[in-house]
């Protein structure tokens, strides 16, 4: 379904400028922006995805991957087409660097979306697959009567929102699982066909505004590993997100215009959940190694076992009020 889109400014000439990602295009008549969701016509700019929905699920919450946030719940997730990001590794390149006429979709409203939610027992709404900043009519609508059905609401996201964006739906929206995918500038533009600094300054933005978030980083052999660049990243996390922030280290497989690589090794994962803890993370785990001790969640102060997990299944939940059944110490999980 076509709609006119919302934040976008006419810059005469039939030009528009949409601002709801990073990139702020300056789009001609006729033409889309670079996530080509997006296009310009007759001075109008209209999104080309609204109800358009290529995948549809209904997964732990964990997936996300949330570990803090309704641990061993469900979540309705949906996923459109798309993407304002060109990342050489996409795992989901088959719907976020397609347009819409080259991919299988259907259509479901957001009165749709958050009826199915509801019937299938689900606390929460995801948007994700792709990204869902592209989608903001969309996730907007949808979260708003999400939020009047009891329903909590997710953006799985590479960050690359702009504050406007953000703040018109940070009301609405629970939690912010964000891709930083390196703390270097050079691997963006490489590598995603972005910059890092517009996803560090959305994701102050979304702490600010009171969004729950959950950082997560693909570490790629020899690309963004280094010891160096993890305590930069690390470093920044705690500095202007805070100690208790979970943060997700997970292992690269070899995909799209990447697969001659080779698969992260799990002493690589291992040194970057040792340089956090060291540097004052109280929540780490690694992701994509089913089985690791340290997909778990223990007490920062007791280590006494909180949350077991096994891949996307979560075993005893050991909270209780928000704090260690041992020790007493505060556990920040959203319930």
């Amino acid at each position: 379904m076509i709609k006119e889109a919302v934040l976008y400014d006419p810059i005469g000439g039939n030009r528009v400028k949409c601002n709801v990602c990073a990139h702020r295009c300056t789009i001609p008549d006729g033409k889309a922006g670079v996530c080509r969701t997006r296009k310009n016509n007759g001075g109008k700019l209209y999104t080309l995805i609204y109800n358009t929905v290529s995948s549809e699920a209904v997964d732990p919450v964990e997936k996300k991957p949330l570990y803090h946030f309704l641990p061993g719940t469900l979540s309705y997730s949906l996923g459109t087409v798309g993407c304002n990001f060109r990342c050489l590794h996409c795992q989901n390149w088959n719907i976020s660097q397609v347009t819409i006429d080259k991919a299988y979709t259907m259509e479901i409203t957001p009165e749709e979306a958050v009826r199915r939610a509801v019937a299938a027992g689900c606390r929460s709404i995801a948007w994700t697959y792709n990204e869902p900043a592209i989608w903001h009519e969309y996730t907007y609508d949808s979260a708003v009567l999400a939020k009047k059905s009891g329903l909590k609401t997710v953006y799985v996201t590479n960050g690359y929102i702009t504050p406007e964006a953000l703040r018109r739906i940070a009301p609405y929206l629970d939690a912010f699982r964000v891709d930083i995918k390196s703390f270097s500038d050079d691997f963006y533009k490489k590598v995603c066909g972005a910059r890092l600094a517009p996803v560090l300054e959305s994701t102050k933005l979304a702490k600010e505004l009171g969004v729950h978030i959950e950082t997560i980083t693909l570490l790629i052999p020899e690309m963004n590993d280094s010891p160096e660049e993890i305590t930069q990243l690390v470093g920044w996390v705690r500095d202007k997100l805070g100690e208790n922030t979970p943060m997700h280290f997970t292992r690269f497989h070899p995909m799209y215009k990447m697969s001659d690589l080779y698969a992260t090794p799990l002493d690589t994962l291992e040194m970057a959940y040792d340089i956090a803890k060291k540097e004052g993370m109280r929540f780490v785990y690694l992701g994509n190694v089913g089985g690791h001790e340290y997909e778990n969640t223990y007490c920062p102060r007791c280590n006494a076992l909180l949350i077991d997990r096994a891949g996307f299944s979560v075993g005893k939940v050991r909270i209780e009020d928000g704090k260690c059944p041992e020790c007493g110490e505060d556990i920040p999980v959203v319930g």
